[in-house]
């Protein structure tokens, strides 16, 4: 090896790796002083955008987790809302049992209607007062909100919250009175009813009609559709006038037309015995001694009809008289359709829905109508009422599936939040022991090599030994 002065290579050399043992020194210690092992893009461009994308994933997961959480105490809320606001109604129905015994007299209906009416009024104001950090949850204005509970968009979860005031439950119905069905009619039951075959559509579900349905035959059809709509015959009608001159035959026809005969002739015209025979057989009577009007009522039967009526006979249906020239009468029952939500019964374009129904749109019987004033009236409350309820537990049962979602869907963005930051940390964080050996092999090499750079700086010192300085 040549002496030189000018250009010292084992200096140079030694410098350049004291050099490197520095900046790998620096770069250690940076690593271990902040416990990441990417804190630049120069440490790793790709890994860095890697861990990038994981971060924002890991803290996506974290907010959604909350919003889940915020989700389920809003449902939560409401549903412990309604929990209440079904014990008013529970309440409500109560007093619609105990109005409508026939031990009440109008003063004590009164005072259980204004029980009722303060019920009524606290229902409303549960729905208009119940709020989550201000926002109300039951008064018709949340309608449906959406939760994100993903770390990336559109991942959502559906809240919806009805509107539990006095006036917005209650019982959807359309009914058959004013068709076909219902009406007092001057014929034999089997002739007085008769529709023009097709489709029907309940909610959207297809009811096949034919001509020799009945409206318990049809109720049937309606119920087995899934359409979510009860479907009901029901029979309302007085009999009255009857005397010694009537020999015709009353005559109820059950749901499969099995027919249940009373001979009128052996009642001589004692309407109270008939009725008290009507009531033996299950039928729901009612007898005014003044009058000698039987009041009929029935449910899941075909109809009730009086045939053979003679010359001077005064018996009547519904105020439609069996006599010398019409000497048959009827009353079809009445389908009734409801539901605790709005419902639309439509046709085909051959059937006539006309002659099966009053109206193609439910109408709501509201809970804040309730008025139990009279036995009658707290009879129609209880089939209100019960819708009420019906529609509340349902949408409990929709609050109670949501919460357990959300559960599920909290335990799994915690899972997925866990692996994707074991996956960050393995590409980000560093790895102590292994950097302390590095760190630990970089500070002997930075010690070393300025203990030989030293010694490299006085090697052109040996020149002058060779001029005999």
């Amino acid at each position: 090896m040549a002496i030189t002065v000018n250009t010292n290579v084992t200096s140079l050399k030694s410098q350049k790796n004291l050099n490197g043992a520095n900046n790998a020194l620096q770069t250690s210690m940076e690593r271990l002083s902040s416990g990441l092992r990417i804190n630049s893009a120069k440490d790793d461009a790709a890994g860095l955008q890697i861990s990038n994308r994981l971060t924002s994933q890991i803290n996506g997961l974290d907010v959604a987790q909350r919003n889940a959480n915020d989700g389920i105490s809003i449902a939560q809320t409401a549903e412990g809302a309604m929990q209440t606001s079904t014990d008013i109604l529970q309440r409500m129905r109560d007093l619609s049992l105990q109005s409508a015994n026939g031990s009440n007299s109008t003063e004590d209906r009164a005072a259980m209607q204004k029980e009722l009416s303060a019920l009524q009024t606290e229902l409303t104001r549960i729905a208009d007062t119940t709020s989550f950090g201000g926002q109300k949850l039951l008064d018709g204005t949340y309608g449906t909100q959406k939760f994100q509970v993903g770390a990336n968009a559109n991942e959502t979860i559906s809240v919806t919250l009805m509107d539990v005031s006095s006036n917005k439950l209650g019982n959807n119905t359309i009914s058959g009175a004013g068709s076909v069905l219902g009406v007092a009619a001057t014929d034999t039951l089997a002739s007085s009813v008769a529709f023009t075959a097709g489709d029907i559509k309940v909610n959207g579900k297809t009811v096949a009609v034919i001509a020799t349905d009945t409206a318990t035959s049809l109720a049937d059809k309606i119920n087995a559709t899934g359409s979510g709509v009860k479907a009901e015959a029901k029979l309302s009608t007085t009999i009255e006038g009857l005397s010694s001159a009537d020999v015709g035959t009353l005559t109820v026809y059950d749901a499969k037309g099995n027919a249940d005969s009373y001979d009128l002739s052996t009642y001589n015209g004692d309407a109270k015995t008939l009725a008290s025979d009507l009531g033996k057989a299950g039928y729901d009577v009612s007898y005014d001694a003044d009058t000698g009007k039987i009041g009929f009522s029935a449910t899941g039967v075909q109809g009730i009809e009086i045939s053979g009526g003679v010359a001077g006979g005064t018996v009547s249906l519904g105020g439609n008289v069996a006599d010398d020239t019409n000497t048959d009468v009827s009353v079809a029952s009445s389908l009734t359709l409801s539901s605790p939500d709005k419902f639309t019964v439509t046709d085909d374009g051959t059937a006539d829905l006309g002659e099966i129904l009053s109206g193609g749109t439910s109408a709501l019987n509201k809970v804040s109508d309730i008025d139990i004033n009279t036995a009658q009236g707290a009879q129609d409350a209880i089939s209100v009422i019960d819708a009420a309820i019906a529609g509340i537990d349902s949408s409990r049962s929709d609050l109670g599936a949501v919460q357990n979602r959300m559960n599920f869907t909290i335990n799994n963005l915690n899972n997925i939040s866990t692996n994707v930051s074991d996956a960050r940390s393995r590409i980000q964080d560093v790895d102590f022991a292994k950097e302390t050996a590095t760190m630990t092999k970089q500070q002997i090499l930075s010690q070393t090599s300025s203990a030989m750079l030293a010694q490299a700086n006085q090697l052109p010192q040996v020149a002058l030994s060779l001029l005999g300085g």
